[in-house]
C-alpha cells in the first residue's frame, strides 16, 4: 500500500523508464543493454524504500492491518 505521493512518484519513474525504452526500441538511444526485468526489479526497490521511508505509507500499512483485525 502506497500513499499518493509515492504512487505519483512511482508513475514518474515508471513513465520515464518506458519513454526511455521505448527510444531505445526506435534506435534513437542506444548507449544502454539493460534488460527489463533489471527495471522492474530496481523499480520494486524504490517502492519499498519509498514506502518504507514515508510516514503516510506507513500509516496506510498500520490502518490496513488493522481493519483486517
Amino acid at each position: 500500500m502506497m500513499c499518493g505521493r509515492c504512487k505519483k512518484m512511482m508513475g514518474i519513474l515508471v513513465l520515464i523508464l518506458g519513454i526511455l525504452f521505448l527510444l531505445q526500441n526506435f534506435g534513437v538511444w542506444r548507449f544502454w543493454g539493460i534488460q527489463w526485468y533489471t527495471i522492474v526489479f530496481i523499480l520494486i526497490g524504490f517502492k519499498m524504500i519509498g514506502s518504507s521511508c514515508c510516514k503516510e505509507c506507513q500509516s496506510c500499512q498500520m490502518d490496513m492491518k488493522s481493519k483486517k483485525k
